[in-house]
This record gives C-alpha cells, sequence and structure tokens, in this order.
C-alpha cells in the first residue's frame, strides 16, 4: 500500500493509504429485462440485427435465411417482409442492415458478386436500390457471420453511410438515390501500406451517427480505436480503446496475418471489435470481441465497462438503442435498461 509523509507541528510522520480501483472501471453486469419472446426468436434462423422504429414496430434481420422480418409492437406477430431472392426486392447473401427512425430500413447484399444496396419503406415494400462497384475489399467474419457488413451500413434517414476504405476514405455518406454525398476520414497508418488488402481489411470499422451532431468511426481490427468528426466531416479527436479485459486479445495479434484463397489469396484479419451503437446522450458502446462492452462519453474518456447477462453471459453481434432509450441485443433479441 502506498505510504504519504505529513509534517505537522513540526514532526514528520508517515500515513500509509488504501486506494480502491474506481466504481467507474469495475465491470457492472446489466441484466435483461426482456426482449422477443422465445415463441418469436426461434423463428429465426441467425438474428443478426434487432432494433425498433419510433412507431414502435420491431425489426429482425435474419441474416442465413435471406429475410427481414417485422414484429408488431405488442410482440405477438412475425412476419418476413423481406425474402430470398437475386432481383430487385428481395436479397441474396445479405451482410448489412439499418432502420431508420421512420421505419424504413437498408439491406446490404451481393447477388452477383458486387455489393448492393436497397432501401424499403417500414412495411417491407421496395422504394430503389444500388451498386457499388469495385468493393472486392476482405470481409472481416466470425465464423458465418460478416461483422463489418453488419454495422457497416448506416440509413439515417436522409442518407446511408457505408464503410468503403477502397476508395481511399474511412466511410462514404450516399444520398437515397445512389450519388455520392462526401467522403468522411483519412485511412489510419497501419504499416501494411505495401499489402493493400490487409491495409484495407485494417481500417474497416463501423460508421455511426451521433444524435448530438456529427459521427463517430469504430475501427474493428487492428489497433481498437475510434475518431469522432463533426457533421462536414472534420475531425475531432481520435481515442484508443484501451482496457485490462482486452489486454491479452491485443498482445496475442499477429504480425505476419496468413492468407486464404478465396476468389483470389486474401489475409485472415480477426476482429478485435464486434459491434458498436451511440446512445441518445451521444455516449459510444464499443463491444469486443472478448464478452465485455466499454462505454465512452462524448469527450471520448472510457466511463463505464459492462457485460450483458440473459440466459448466460452474451457476446453482442448488434446493438441498437429502442426509442425509449433501452438497449436491444443480438443474439438472442434480448433488451436491457442501461441507465
Amino acid at each position: 500500500m502506498p505510504r504519504i509523509s505529513v509534517l505537522a507541528g513540526g514532526i514528520l510522520s508517515f500515513v500509509t493509504l488504501t486506494v480502491c480501483p474506481s466504481a467507474a472501471l469495475q465491470p457492472d453486469v446489466i441484466r435483461s429485462i426482456g426482449g422477443l419472446p422465445p415463441r418469436i426468436v426461434r423463428q429465426f434462423e441467425e438474428p443478426a440485427a434487432f432494433q425498433q422504429a419510433a412507431n414502435g414496430m420491431y425489426y429482425v434481420f435474419d441474416r442465413r435465411a435471406h429475410a427481414v422480418w417485422t414484429v408488431d409492437p405488442g410482440q405477438t406477430l412475425a412476419r418476413k417482409a423481406v425474402t430470398i431472392g437475386a432481383e430487385p426486392g428481395r436479397i441474396l447473401d445479405p451482410y448489412g442492415f439499418d432502420v431508420a427512425p421512420d421505419g424504413s430500413f437498408v439491406v446490404a447484399d451481393i447477388p452477383k458478386g458486387e455489393d448492393r444496396i436497397q432501401i424499403f419503406d417500414q412495411a417491407g415494400t421496395w422504394k430503389g436500390g444500388f451498386f457499388i462497384h469495385g468493393n472486392t475489399g476482405v470481409r472481416i467474419t466470425i465464423g458465418n457471420l460478416v461483422l463489418n457488413g453488419i454495422g457497416a451500413v448506416r440509413h439515417t434517414g436522409r442518407s446511408l453511410l457505408v464503410n468503403n476504405p477502397e476508395s481511399d476514405a474511412l466511410f462514404t455518406e450516399y444520398s437515397l438515390d445512389g450519388r455520392s454525398a462526401q467522403s468522411i476520414g483519412r485511412l489510419r497508418p497501419t504499416g501494411h501500406e505495401q499489402d493493400r488488402d490487409l491495409h484495407v481489411a485494417m481500417n474497416r470499422g463501423l460508421p455511426l451517427v451521433d444524435p448530438m451532431g456529427g459521427f463517430y468511426f469504430v475501427f474493428i481490427t487492428g489497433q481498437p480505436m475510434f475518431r469522432k468528426y463533426d457533421a462536414e466531416g472534420t475531425l475531432v479527436f481520435e481515442r484508443h480503446i484501451e482496457g485490462r479485459e482486452i489486454d491479452e486479445l491485443i498482445a496475442s495479434q499477429p504480425s505476419i496475418w496468413p492468407r486464404r484463397v478465396e476468389d483470389r489469396e486474401v489475409p485472415v484479419v480477426t476482429p478485435v471489435v464486434r459491434t458498436a451503437a451511440v446512445d441518445t446522450r451521444g455516449r459510444l458502446w464499443v463491444s469486443l470481441a472478448v464478452p465485455y462492452t466499454y462505454v465512452y462519453d462524448n469527450a471520448g474518456d472510457k466511463v463505464r465497462s459492462v457485460q450483458f447477462s440473459a440466459a448466460g453471459t452474451i457476446s453482442p453481434v448488434s446493438l441498437s438503442f429502442s426509442p425509449r432509450g433501452t438497449l436491444l441485443v443480438t443474439p438472442g433479441c434480448y433488451e436491457f435498461a442501461v441507465d
């Protein structure tokens, strides 16, 4: 224990202090307050995202079934709003999904080996879509789950944010008819600039809208970190993601990355971050490849470390905040009160 010297009345004495760790750094266990009923969840093959619109309607992105489900606010009935298929209005090999506050939603898929983004209204009626040509970089996966796709498409209601490091920017804002509005964020240095595929893979991440203004971008591979940008795309700050829970994970990152053959030889890059979301107060929630989630205030300082518990400890693959401020989590389609 540390000792300090105190001079009082000309007498030098020593006092032993007991230093307690900050309570904010101790992981909090947050237990589920509910979620979709098991009889509904059992209908899904792989619920990869779970969100709620302002009107109370729930949306579930069922990646393995190539489908999007809607669930009524009373959680009594689930129906498939979008089903499998390569033609416009259907989805094939989907990897990205997001719901706007008005209930319209976006799905990114790969029907012909090219990235396609489609927009649907709140009932699942097709409203339009476009292809992003040349986006052929490494996809970051755990098993069959494409992590950089799940959160890498964001529907703001007026535009779409897409992680697109192949364009030499971290993410691009598109209009709903597919026109590029602005590109935001320089790629970070990785030390692998001579290996284009690996350099791009190390700049995969999640663009997020801050309701207080501007954007966050969370890197999901390599050195875990995030950046904050203002509404014009100017960098505000950059922060490293650190904590004792991920020390071993960071230390185990390879210096030479193995490769595998898909349609070509590509590096095998595993994620450090699984998903992230921003709450109504502008706090950033970052879920890691280990079952912990760090919370950062809007100045970029870590204020909390949490674990989610439902049927055991959950490692989230998606996070989203409901209109009333609760946190919706997959797998399991659970709901948590977080304040």
